[in-house]
């Protein structure tokens, strides 16, 4: 049991390190135009070290999700390979980027609340 505890733990801190780094590379190094402000909001490594996905908002209002997933996607090989110069794992996992729409789906629902509050109000 004290081993899966362990190893839980050791994925949380990979995740955690590798979302730090991302972000300041991503800031720092990454000149795509299609890639504007953005927020990585967590990333989950598969228990193997193969993959990553790495989730994101939209900071910049004028850049599409779909242009920033299409330049993230072709910078994902120069990410990576940043990312390996910095972290020490076995094994830099291949990036797949997923746009994170929570925060969109509870401003949505926060205004929807609202609105309800607003007629109950008036009754």
């Amino acid at each position: 049991m004290r081993h899966q505890t362990r190893g839980f733990a050791r994925s949380e801190r990979v995740n955690d390190q590798i979302q730090r780094d991302l972000s300041e590379i991503i800031r720092t190094e990454l000149k795509d135009p299609r890639v504007g402000m953005i927020t990585l909001t967590a990333v989950e490594v598969t228990p193997d070290y193969a993959h990553a996905n790495v989730y994101f908002t939209l900071l910049d209002g004028r850049v599409s999700v779909e242009d920033t997933l299409f330049g993230l996607g072709k910078a994902a090989g120069f990410l990576r390979s940043e990312l390996g110069k910095r972290i020490k794992i076995h094994q830099i996992p291949q990036l797949r980027f997923r746009h994170d729409e929570s925060l969109e789906r509870g401003i949505t629902l926060s205004a929807l609340i609202d609105q309800a509050n607003s007629v109950r109000a008036k009754d």
